[in-house]
Protein backbone atom coordinates (compact mmCIF):
# COMPACT_ATOMS: atom_id res chain seq x y z
CA UNK A 1 0.00 0.00 0.00
CA UNK A 2 3.01 2.42 0.76
CA UNK A 3 4.91 1.83 -1.88
CA UNK A 4 1.48 2.24 -4.28
CA UNK A 5 0.92 5.41 -2.62
CA UNK A 6 4.57 6.55 -3.20
CA UNK A 7 4.58 5.45 -6.84
CA UNK A 8 1.72 7.75 -7.19
CA UNK A 9 3.62 10.63 -5.42
CA UNK A 10 6.52 10.37 -7.20
CA UNK A 11 4.17 10.11 -10.83
CA UNK A 12 3.02 14.01 -9.93
CA UNK A 13 5.84 14.69 -8.69
CA UNK A 14 7.70 13.35 -11.71
CA UNK A 15 4.50 15.27 -14.44
CA UNK A 16 4.64 18.68 -12.57
CA UNK A 17 1.74 21.25 -12.30
CA UNK A 18 0.15 20.19 -16.11
CA UNK A 19 -0.44 16.68 -14.47
CA UNK A 20 -1.74 18.51 -11.43
CA UNK A 21 -4.50 20.33 -13.77
CA UNK A 22 -5.54 17.28 -15.62
CA UNK A 23 -5.87 15.11 -12.02
CA UNK A 24 -8.11 18.36 -11.49
CA UNK A 25 -9.88 18.51 -14.98
CA UNK A 26 -10.63 14.14 -14.28
CA UNK A 27 -12.43 14.79 -10.81
CA UNK A 28 -14.25 17.75 -12.34
CA UNK A 29 -15.69 15.28 -14.76
CA UNK A 30 -15.99 12.37 -12.82
CA UNK A 31 -18.08 14.42 -10.67
CA UNK A 32 -20.45 15.79 -13.34
CA UNK A 33 -20.70 12.22 -15.20
CA UNK A 34 -22.31 11.40 -11.57
CA UNK A 35 -24.62 14.29 -10.59
CA UNK A 36 -26.33 13.88 -14.41
CA UNK A 37 -26.44 10.13 -14.10
CA UNK A 38 -27.99 11.03 -10.84
CA UNK A 39 -30.51 13.57 -12.34
CA UNK A 40 -31.92 11.86 -15.29
CA UNK A 41 -32.09 8.54 -13.35
CA UNK A 42 -33.95 9.95 -10.97
CA UNK A 43 -36.21 12.15 -13.07
CA UNK A 44 -36.53 9.02 -14.68
CA UNK A 45 -36.58 11.01 -17.94
CA UNK A 46 -35.93 8.73 -21.04
CA UNK A 47 -39.04 6.71 -19.57
CA UNK A 48 -41.93 6.38 -21.95
CA UNK A 49 -44.72 3.81 -19.90
CA UNK A 50 -46.63 6.73 -18.40
CA UNK A 51 -46.60 8.71 -21.20
CA UNK A 52 -48.06 6.27 -23.69
CA UNK A 53 -50.58 5.26 -21.09
CA UNK A 54 -51.46 9.07 -20.75
CA UNK A 55 -52.15 9.05 -24.82
CA UNK A 56 -53.67 6.31 -24.89
CA UNK A 57 -56.65 7.94 -22.26
CA UNK A 58 -56.53 10.99 -24.06
CA UNK A 59 -57.31 9.48 -27.04
CA UNK A 60 -60.16 7.91 -25.24
CA UNK A 61 -61.48 11.26 -24.68
CA UNK A 62 -60.57 10.53 -20.81
CA UNK A 63 -58.45 13.76 -19.92
CA UNK A 64 -58.48 13.49 -16.31
CA UNK A 65 -57.38 9.85 -16.61
CA UNK A 66 -54.82 10.75 -18.45
CA UNK A 67 -53.22 13.72 -16.42
CA UNK A 68 -53.84 10.97 -13.28
CA UNK A 69 -50.82 8.98 -15.40
CA UNK A 70 -48.65 12.02 -15.50
CA UNK A 71 -46.06 13.89 -13.09
CA UNK A 72 -44.94 17.22 -13.12
CA UNK A 73 -41.77 16.29 -11.70
CA UNK A 74 -40.68 14.20 -14.66
CA UNK A 75 -39.18 16.31 -17.31
CA UNK A 76 -41.37 14.63 -20.67
CA UNK A 77 -44.45 14.27 -18.70
CA UNK A 78 -44.54 17.68 -17.28
CA UNK A 79 -44.82 19.02 -20.83
CA UNK A 80 -47.44 16.38 -21.91
CA UNK A 81 -49.83 17.49 -19.20
CA UNK A 82 -49.33 21.12 -19.76
CA UNK A 83 -50.26 20.35 -23.18
CA UNK A 84 -53.59 18.05 -22.42
CA UNK A 85 -54.74 20.32 -19.75
CA UNK A 86 -54.35 23.85 -21.84
CA UNK A 87 -55.81 22.48 -24.48
CA UNK A 88 -59.52 21.32 -22.87
CA UNK A 89 -59.87 25.09 -21.74
CA UNK A 90 -62.10 26.57 -24.30
CA UNK A 91 -60.26 29.99 -23.60
CA UNK A 92 -56.69 29.21 -24.49
CA UNK A 93 -55.39 29.86 -28.12
CA UNK A 94 -53.73 26.71 -29.62
CA UNK A 95 -50.64 29.02 -31.10
CA UNK A 96 -50.52 30.10 -27.32
CA UNK A 97 -50.45 26.80 -26.47
CA UNK A 98 -47.82 25.24 -28.50
CA UNK A 99 -46.08 28.23 -27.72
CA UNK A 100 -45.73 27.73 -24.48
CA UNK A 101 -45.59 24.17 -24.24
CA UNK A 102 -42.16 24.55 -26.71
CA UNK A 103 -41.04 27.49 -24.02
CA UNK A 104 -41.17 24.81 -21.28
CA UNK A 105 -39.27 22.34 -23.10
CA UNK A 106 -36.50 24.15 -24.38
CA UNK A 107 -36.26 25.07 -20.25
CA UNK A 108 -36.50 21.50 -19.42
CA UNK A 109 -33.71 20.57 -21.71
CA UNK A 110 -31.50 23.65 -21.20
CA UNK A 111 -31.41 21.83 -17.43
CA UNK A 112 -30.61 18.77 -18.86
CA UNK A 113 -27.74 19.90 -20.40
CA UNK A 114 -26.10 21.98 -17.96
CA UNK A 115 -22.61 21.67 -17.10
CA UNK A 116 -22.02 18.79 -20.77
CA UNK A 117 -20.24 22.01 -21.88
CA UNK A 118 -17.60 21.96 -19.24
CA UNK A 119 -17.20 18.24 -20.03
CA UNK A 120 -16.79 19.35 -24.00
CA UNK A 121 -14.08 22.26 -22.45
CA UNK A 122 -12.36 19.37 -20.15
CA UNK A 123 -12.16 17.00 -23.35
CA UNK A 124 -10.47 19.56 -25.58
CA UNK A 125 -8.27 21.32 -23.11
CA UNK A 126 -7.04 17.88 -22.08
CA UNK A 127 -4.58 16.82 -24.81
CA UNK A 128 -3.78 20.11 -25.58
CA UNK A 129 -2.32 20.55 -21.83
CA UNK A 130 -0.43 17.43 -22.28
CA UNK A 131 1.06 18.43 -25.19
CA UNK A 132 1.77 21.84 -23.44
CA UNK A 133 3.94 19.47 -20.95
CA UNK A 134 5.52 17.60 -22.90
CA UNK A 135 7.01 20.65 -24.98
CA UNK A 136 8.03 22.23 -21.84
CA UNK A 137 9.51 18.92 -20.56
CA UNK A 138 11.60 18.17 -23.64
CA UNK A 139 12.68 21.85 -23.61
CA UNK A 140 14.23 20.90 -20.49
CA UNK A 141 15.83 18.11 -20.88
CA UNK A 142 17.59 20.20 -23.90
CA UNK A 143 18.78 22.74 -21.78
CA UNK A 144 20.30 19.89 -19.66
CA UNK A 145 21.66 18.53 -22.56
CA UNK A 146 23.06 21.83 -23.88
CA UNK A 147 24.72 22.71 -20.29
CA UNK A 148 26.18 19.39 -20.21
CA UNK A 149 28.08 19.98 -23.21
CA UNK A 150 30.55 16.81 -24.62
CA UNK A 151 29.92 15.03 -21.62
CA UNK A 152 26.37 14.42 -21.97
CA UNK A 153 24.72 11.16 -20.26
CA UNK A 154 22.20 9.54 -22.64
CA UNK A 155 20.25 8.31 -19.68
CA UNK A 156 20.04 11.52 -18.33
CA UNK A 157 18.46 12.76 -21.70
CA UNK A 158 16.01 9.60 -22.42
CA UNK A 159 14.60 10.13 -18.72
CA UNK A 160 14.08 13.75 -19.31
CA UNK A 161 12.18 12.44 -22.57
CA UNK A 162 10.09 10.23 -20.92
CA UNK A 163 9.25 12.45 -17.87
CA UNK A 164 8.35 15.24 -20.36
CA UNK A 165 6.06 12.30 -22.83
CA UNK A 166 4.36 11.76 -19.48
CA UNK A 167 1.66 14.53 -19.30
CA UNK A 168 0.76 13.59 -23.11
CA UNK A 169 -0.37 10.05 -22.27
CA UNK A 170 -1.83 11.78 -18.94
CA UNK A 171 -4.11 14.16 -21.37
CA UNK A 172 -4.89 11.45 -23.38
CA UNK A 173 -6.15 9.07 -20.93
CA UNK A 174 -8.56 12.09 -18.94
CA UNK A 175 -9.91 13.08 -22.56
CA UNK A 176 -10.90 9.23 -23.98
CA UNK A 177 -13.29 8.45 -21.31
CA UNK A 178 -14.43 12.12 -21.29
CA UNK A 179 -15.48 12.10 -24.58
CA UNK A 180 -17.14 9.02 -24.30
CA UNK A 181 -18.71 10.42 -21.87
CA UNK A 182 -19.66 13.56 -22.75
CA UNK A 183 -21.47 11.89 -25.70
CA UNK A 184 -23.22 9.26 -23.85
CA UNK A 185 -24.90 11.83 -21.92
CA UNK A 186 -25.70 14.00 -25.01
CA UNK A 187 -27.16 11.56 -26.50
CA UNK A 188 -29.64 10.36 -23.44
CA UNK A 189 -31.01 14.50 -23.80
CA UNK A 190 -30.91 14.32 -27.75
CA UNK A 191 -33.45 11.14 -26.74
CA UNK A 192 -35.29 13.20 -24.36
CA UNK A 193 -36.22 16.10 -27.05
CA UNK A 194 -37.25 13.18 -29.19
CA UNK A 195 -39.29 11.40 -26.84
CA UNK A 196 -41.09 14.89 -26.01
CA UNK A 197 -41.75 16.27 -29.32
CA UNK A 198 -43.03 13.04 -30.45
CA UNK A 199 -45.29 12.82 -27.47
CA UNK A 200 -46.63 16.35 -27.10
CA UNK A 201 -47.06 16.46 -30.88
CA UNK A 202 -49.24 13.42 -30.93
CA UNK A 203 -51.26 15.65 -28.35
CA UNK A 204 -52.54 17.88 -30.47
CA UNK A 205 -52.99 15.75 -33.48
CA UNK A 206 -54.99 13.21 -32.02
CA UNK A 207 -58.66 13.35 -32.75
CA UNK A 208 -58.93 14.82 -28.94
CA UNK A 209 -56.81 17.48 -29.45
CA UNK A 210 -58.31 18.27 -32.59
CA UNK A 211 -61.64 18.23 -31.25
CA UNK A 212 -60.43 20.53 -28.44
CA UNK A 213 -58.28 22.45 -30.74
CA UNK A 214 -61.69 23.43 -32.39
CA UNK A 215 -63.40 23.70 -28.63
CA UNK A 216 -61.05 26.56 -28.47
CA UNK A 217 -60.69 28.12 -31.96
CA UNK A 218 -64.64 28.74 -31.24
CA UNK A 219 -63.83 30.28 -28.11
CA UNK A 220 -61.85 32.51 -29.28
CA UNK A 221 -64.06 33.27 -32.08
CA UNK A 222 -67.08 34.15 -29.91
CA UNK A 223 -64.85 36.17 -27.67
CA UNK A 224 -63.89 38.53 -29.98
Amino acid sequence: MNSTMDQIKDFLIVGGPVVWILLGFSVVAVTIVLAKTWQLTTLRAESRKSVDAALDAWRNRDIDGALAKLSDKRPVESIVAYSMDALRHANRDVATVREEAERRALNVLHDLRSFLRPMEIIASLSPLLGLLGTVLGMITAFQQMEAAGSQVDPSVLSGGIWQALLTTAVGIAVAIPVVAMHAWLERKVERVAHIMNDAVTQVFTSKEGERLAAVAARGVLHAA
